[in-house]
């Protein structure tokens, strides 16, 4: 998809602040508010800009401990996969996951209020979804860096 120097600062305006209104949009990009909104309109139709959301300062609600875990699957078979997959969608405390390639076969980032709740959701729940063959994790020390805006 092709973007004019105008989408794409737009796309970083919406980014930074989704809460701006289209006359300060305009403001900022010297277009009128017709103008900005049919272009996000035109963003959204293209599935371009698909969700609108708050990010949530997880430290304020307890939620300061973050792991990553890396999963190995007992059999690569497509129900192995399929129902890993669709239990570890369940799980509120794991915030992404992707399949990967190397030594393992999934990624997941998992937040938790502290150690003990995570060795309760490894105990209780991610080892509970059959055909995990192994997990290795890794606690995250110190936030360098953590964004949520695409370069365009």
């Amino acid at each position: 998809m092709v973007f004019d120097a105008i989408d794409k600062q737009l796309i970083q305006l919406l980014q930074t602040n989704s809460k701006q209104t289209n006359k300060a949009l305009a403001r900022q990009l010297n277009l009128s508010v017709t103008a900005v909104y049919e272009r996000i309109k035109k963003l959204e139709n293209q599935g371009v800009l698909s969700h609108y959301v708050a990010l949530v300062n997880k430290d304020k609600i307890q939620k300061e401990f973050v792991a990553y875990c890396h999963i190995k699957l007992e059999k690569h078979s497509q129900e192995f996969v399929v129902k890993f997959e669709r239990e570890v969608a369940k799980l509120n405390e794991v915030m992404e996951c992707y399949h990967i390639s190397g030594d393992y076969d999934y990624l997941l980032k998992v937040l938790v209020k502290d150690m003990r709740a995570f060795r309760e959701f490894m105990v209780n729940k991610l080892t509970n979804i059959s055909h995990i063959g192994s997990t290795h994790s890794m606690f995250v020390i110190n936030e360098v860096k953590h964004s949520t805006v695409i370069p365009v």
